[in-house]
């Protein structure tokens, strides 16, 4: 039994096998031509061990992404007016400036004024670049009240047209937000004597023209609106 174990021991034992050598290539072969024997040379293989050996071509590095340019910084809008400031809107006449904000709008970065206009009850906001073309201004100059209050005191310029006509021109001129534009309504609407009277759409027009002045008064005077209006009554009832 013993003998028997130990056989199959053996036959469990690995048995290590040689591969044969790879096979080269002779560059050159013996030839036996009518007995003679010649080495002759094996141009495939002479020209296979003279062939250079070519180092394998790197692959291309992969080009790295180029980080997106960076957008140009926007350049801050100017500012003409701040909170707090009186400014003038030619279709609405005076206003007060609550504040500037700034908004997305269609993807767009925009600025506004935000504008009160206390007497329409109404609030208006207004892009800052849009202020040149709106014709938002600031307040009059001394200089240039006086030169309304200077025009009340001329002489009534009335064209002999129809009414409606007029009309349309007195409502431009009031619309135009120029203070002497609009002493030249009240100019020429005003009443020559007590006994002369407006038709209605005049007394509309005049009443019109006489607050929208008033306004723009008493915000360069610093006074109330009614006494403004009485002030501007009293240039044009002074005159002769």
């Amino acid at each position: 039994m013993a003998k028997i174990t130990k056989a199959k021991a053996k036959a469990k034992k690995p048995v290590a096998t040689k591969l044969p050598p790879a096979k080269k290539t002779a560059t050159a072969v013996k030839v036996t031509v009518q007995g003679k024997t010649t080495m002759k040379v094996n141009p495939a293989a002479q020209k296979a061990a003279k062939a250079p050996v070519k180092a394998p071509v790197p692959a291309p590095k992969a080009k790295a992404a180029e980080a997106p340019a960076p957008a140009p910084a926007k350049k801050p809008e100017k500012l003409d007016f701040t909170a707090g400031d009186f400014v003038v809107y030619p279709a609405h006449g005076v206003g007060l400036v609550e504040g500037v904000e700034t908004t997305q709008i269609a993807g767009m970065e925009i600025t506004l004024y935000t504008i009160c206009f206390e007497k329409d009850r109404m609030r208006l906001k207004l892009p800052v670049s849009k202020v040149k073309s709106s014709g938002l201004r600031k307040l009059s100059s001394k200089d240039r009240l006086k030169d309304a209050l200077g025009t009340l005191q001329g002489r009534s310029q009335v064209k002999r047209v129809m009414w409606s006509r007029r009309a349309q021109e007195y409502e431009a001129k009031i619309n135009s937000g120029d203070p002497v534009a609009i002493a030249e309504v009240l100019r020429d609407l005003r009443k020559d004597t007590d006994e002369a009277e407006q038709s209605y759409s005049e007394r509309q027009i005049y009443q019109a023209a006489l607050e929208r002045l008033a306004r723009e008064v008493a915000a360069i005077e610093k006074i109330d609106e009614k006494k403004a209006a009485e002030k501007l009554e009293a240039v044009l009832s002074n005159v002769a």
